[in-house]
């Protein structure tokens, strides 16, 4: 993982998110990882509309999911992702989540994403200046 390619934003687990064994849903670090990508990619110029101008968008294929260590409603943790290569139609992107009380890495992810075109949604190569803006 390159520092400068990677992207952090810091939350705090709502109470909405707490699953009935007292701590973040499975689902909610899912989500989380979802939009911690989308955030990372509006940050390097590539929101929603620049897709839609590029007429393809990024869905995901194929998410691994490590969970390490629960978090508790109120905690605060810090989401970091990269995007580790680009590959003809696809992406390896890479997430962590840690703690932040206690820097203790509690989930490690790797979402694999395919680009697709919004016309006929089949798989479309990655163009360079795409990958590019991510640092890849």
């Amino acid at each position: 993982m390159s520092a400068e390619r990677t992207y952090r934003m810091t939350l705090s687990a709502p109470q909405s998110d707490i699953d009935g064994l007292g701590h973040v849903s499975n689902v909610a670090y899912v989500r989380w990882i979802q939009e911690v990508a989308i955030a990372h990619s509006a940050a390097v110029g590539y929101d929603f509309a620049r897709y839609e101008q590029l007429g393809a968008v990024f869905v995901v294929r194929r998410h691994e999911v490590t969970y390490l260590a629960p978090v508790f409603g109120g905690e605060e943790v810090v989401l970091a992702t990269w995007i580790e290569s680009f590959r003809g139609v696809t992406s390896d992107r890479h997430t962590t989540i840690t703690r932040v009380s206690d820097g203790k890495e509690v989930v490690r992810a790797v979402t694999q994403w395919v680009l697709v075109s919004t016309e006929s949604g089949r798989p479309r190569r990655i163009p360079i200046e795409l990958a590019a803006s991510f640092g890849v």
